[in-house]
């Protein structure tokens, strides 16, 4: 893959995928990313990842494994996870002994997540509320585990939001991370390069009527940290037993790290 940049350029400014802007600018540019995308953002990531993303979020909780026991209420904040595709997996993976708090700072994408949960009859096992990833409106120590798929690259400060996770998980508590990451498989990653430049911003075009979405997130991932440097950045926000697992070559990762 293309050299990678970790967008720690300057503490008053941010990437916006190759963009710099300011830092204040970046959470009101990603809104208005997810505004436009809320409601095909499930097809955004079959065209960003060729549909694998079922897979590997079948994996991330497969690998939380969420206690099936109905003794414990297994509490989870599902951080950028609007749609609540991640937290209808814990859910369902727990047999229903999980409760899952969605947070996200998007209420478009929010809105489309309470319909869906009304749909699946999922409703009593999560809640939806608004919130903001680096100031999270809960005290210490509340949850037993923290998720978070494909939204943490989305985040101006992402050091602020890894001590937030630290923060509101109880002792003991796990962090997951699914994430797109730096492909490590040679020839994939030319061939991974070529797909996302070249076809991911003209068929999201064709499909929604705006590509440029889709140029921002293929942007966005090119911008974030690769797996060590992110796992570094988990070890230093608190967290112990950091490690991650590599899916499909590299082209996404999960990281899991615990508070202890």
């Amino acid at each position: 893959m293309t050299a990678q940049k970790t967008g720690t350029a300057q503490s008053d400014t941010a990437s916006f995928g190759f963009q710099t802007v300011p830092l204040g600018d970046k959470q009101g540019l990603v809104n208005d990313v997810f505004h436009k995308v809320a409601e095909r953002y499930d097809l955004m990531n079959d065209l960003m990842s060729g549909g694998m993303h079922r897979l590997w979020k079948d994996a991330m909780i497969a690998w939380l494994c969420p206690p099936k026991s109905g003794k414990h209420s297994y509490r989870t904040i599902d951080v950028a996870g609007g749609t609540g595709d991640i937290a209808f997996r814990i859910v369902e993976a727990s047999r229903g002994s999980a409760h899952v708090r969605v947070t996200d700072i998007n209420e478009s994408m929010l809105r489309v997540g309470k319909d869906r949960a009304k749909a699946r009859s999922l409703s009593k096992q999560t809640d939806f509320v608004v919130g903001n990833a680096e100031d999270l409106p809960y005290g210490p120590g509340e949850f037993d585990a923290y998720t978070i798929a494909f939204g943490i690259r989305n985040v101006p400060r992402i050091d602020k939001a890894l001590r937030e996770a630290h923060r509101v998980l109880k002792r003991g508590g796990r962090f997951m991370c699914l994430e797109f990451s730096e492909v490590e498989m040679p020839v994939l990653d030319k061939v991974y390069d070529a797909f996302s430049f070249g076809a991911i911003p003209k068929i999201g075009e064709m499909v929604t009527g705006d590509g440029q979405p889709y140029q921002y997130l293929v942007e966005s991932i090119r911008q974030f940290p690769n797996q060590h440097r992110f796992g570094a950045m988990i070890e230093e926000a608190g967290f112990s037993r950091v490690t991650w697992r590599n899916l499909s070559g590299g082209i996404a990762a999960i990281h899991s790290g615990y508070k202890l």
